[in-house]
């Protein structure tokens, strides 16, 4: 496996699936692997719930400790350069994970830290809320052979994490967008090469009604991410179709899990009645991402 982990790209079939494996064995205690003495730097330009606690906890729980380091705090790429920013932590800490909002700023930790640095969440990508969803939906569903996966609303940095490691694995998956708010044309290709080798079947198709038959998970999140919040507005009307209600859940199959990375709005993307309904599995979700990181921390800090 890589030192650091950026994207999903980052993962072939092999690494993602003892990723999700290793995930599992912590989650059910079956091995209890140490990281004493160990500290992570979270290092997060953007407020979190979900990646700063999971995160923190799971150092706490390996044995080890983690530093948090907000805008405030540490002013990267403004009081110094992200290089001399990087520089400076490898020497003090045994891992960076960065929470920012331009995929660049990670992509420069990691070019010049000798320490590994993990993508706690870029404009670009989320890696680790992806390799928690699969973990989720491997548990519910008792696998992911022969499963469709369909996205629905904004193919954002989620989209693009789950749209990828759904490619490394083999895993059927579908985006419903509305135009101007689809895939870029590099996750699509990278998406579709790594679909050869794996034989996921990758579609994007507009009409979210459509897109849903037969659908075995339903994936949504915000409309209107951080940093977004001057195109609200527009956006609301632009995605009002692609809503994921009781009528859109009904179109796919009766036992389909419906998921959310949080923090949803309710009412707008996802309604209460699904949010709360029992197809939802978006608290199981959240709890995969402490399990999921720790598998991530394991593997990067310490052999197994």
């Amino acid at each position: 496996m890589n030192k650091d982990l950026i994207s999903i790209n980052d993962l072939n079939k092999e690494e993602a699936v003892e990723l999700l494996e290793l995930a599992t064995r912590l989650k059910s205690g079956a091995i209890k692997p140490a990281l004493d003495g160990k500290t992570l730097a979270l290092v997060f330009e953007k407020p979190s719930l979900r990646t700063r606690v999971t995160f923190e906890a799971g150092m706490t729980q390996l044995g080890g400790h983690a530093i948090y380091l907000n805008r405030g705090d540490i002013q990267i790429g403004e009081r110094e350069t992200v290089s001399d920013a990087a520089k400076n932590l490898e020497r003090w800490v045994d891992a960076i994970a960065a929470r920012t909002f331009a995929h660049k700023t990670v992509v420069e930790l990691a070019r010049n830290a000798g320490i590994p640095v993990i993508n706690a969440l870029s404009d670009y990508e989320h890696p680790c809320q992806a390799l928690a969803d699969f973990l989720t939906i491997k548990e519910h569903k008792s696998g992911l052979d022969g499963l469709k996966i369909v996205y629905v609303g904004d193919a954002n940095n989620v989209c693009n994490s789950l749209y990828l490691l759904a490619a490394v694995l083999g895993v059927d998956f579908v985006v419903s967008s509305p135009e101007g708010y689809r895939l870029t044309d590099d996750i699509a290709r990278a998406g579709s090469a790594s679909a050869k080798i794996s034989g996921a079947r990758l579609e994007l198709i507009d009409d979210p009604r459509e897109a849903v038959e037969n659908a075995d998970v339903i994936y949504t999140d915000v409309w209107v991410s951080m940093g977004q919040e001057d195109e609200k507005e527009e956006r609301v009307q632009v995605f009002e179709k692609y809503q994921v209600n009781a009528g859109l859940v009904e179109r796919a199959r009766d036992d389909v899990i419906v998921m959310h990375c949080l923090p949803a709005k309710r009412g707008y993307e996802i309604t209460d009645q699904v949010l709360d309904g029992p197809h939802s599995v978006v608290f199981d979700e959240a709890e995969n991402r402490l399990h999921a990181q720790k598998a991530l921390l394991v593997k990067l800090m310490k052999s197994i």
